[in-house]
């Protein structure tokens, strides 16, 4: 039963990854003019990504050192759910 609690969270955390990578790649696509902000479909991918991961990276941003244009919250945020699948894999076998 713990075993599959933890696959399951597992597969979440992953997806998370996933989703985060995606909304990195958009964000640099509209920075770098590759994709207009007026695109309504990256915009709204983009605008939905940025509302489900700002509450867990605002706080990470508020620890970490201000580097100026570049922001390395979500690569912080990545390790951390990375770390955390690993003590749940840890903890289950």
């Amino acid at each position: 039963m713990l075993q599959a609690i933890v696959d399951i969270l597992g597969m979440v955390i992953s997806t998370a990854n996933m989703l985060l990578i995606v909304w990195f790649i958009i964000g640099l696509l509209f920075a770098f003019n590759v994709v207009s902000p007026s695109n309504q479909f990256a915009f709204a991918v983009h605008d939905a990504l940025s509302r489900l991961f700002e509450p867990a990276l605002r706080p990470i941003r508020k620890l970490m050192p201000d580097t100026g244009a570049i922001d390395f919250s979500p690569m912080v945020f990545m390790i951390l759910l990375v770390a955390v699948s690993r003590l749940l894999q840890g903890v289950a076998y």
